[in-house]
């Protein structure tokens, strides 16, 4: 197992503990944090992070920015259909929507939460480190 998955888990475990009031409820996600830890799940996800934050700091500009400028075309897709296509529907007649397959929408999630995920260890990681 990784070292780092300790403190990861402490961080899911009080997420949990946030996210689900109820305590039996929570136990049972605990259960299952627990779970993926012994079966290798969150030293996958850690191998994946460390892949993601590693491109982030990549010297060249291609290797470094090619998520997020994915992600903000995924974001300007979404924009247009939900924004900005209603309004020149109705004022022009015109409809102006992307088509966005389900394999997109996949990504989009699998994106974002990455960010949401790497950000939040990241921030924890930085913590711990600094603690004496």
């Amino acid at each position: 197992m990784i070292p780092f998955i300790g403190p990861l888990l402490g961080i899911g475990e009080k997420i949990i503990d946030k996210v689900w009031p109820d305590p039996a409820k929570a136990a049972e996600a605990k259960a299952k944090l627990m779970q993926m830890a012994s079966q290798g799940e969150l030293d996958d996800m850690r191998i994946h992070m460390d892949a993601i934050v590693a491109e982030a700091k990549s010297e060249h500009t291609v290797t470094a920015t090619w998520r997020p400028i994915t992600m903000l075309v995924f974001v300007a897709i979404i924009a247009n259909n939900y924004i900005l296509a209603p309004y020149i529907n109705l004022l022009f007649g015109v409809d102006v929507q992307l088509p966005i397959p389900p394999q997109m929408w996949e990504l989009l999630k699998i994106g974002l939460g990455g960010y949401v995920v790497g950000r939040s260890v990241e921030k924890a990681a930085g913590a711990w480190k600094a603690k004496p």
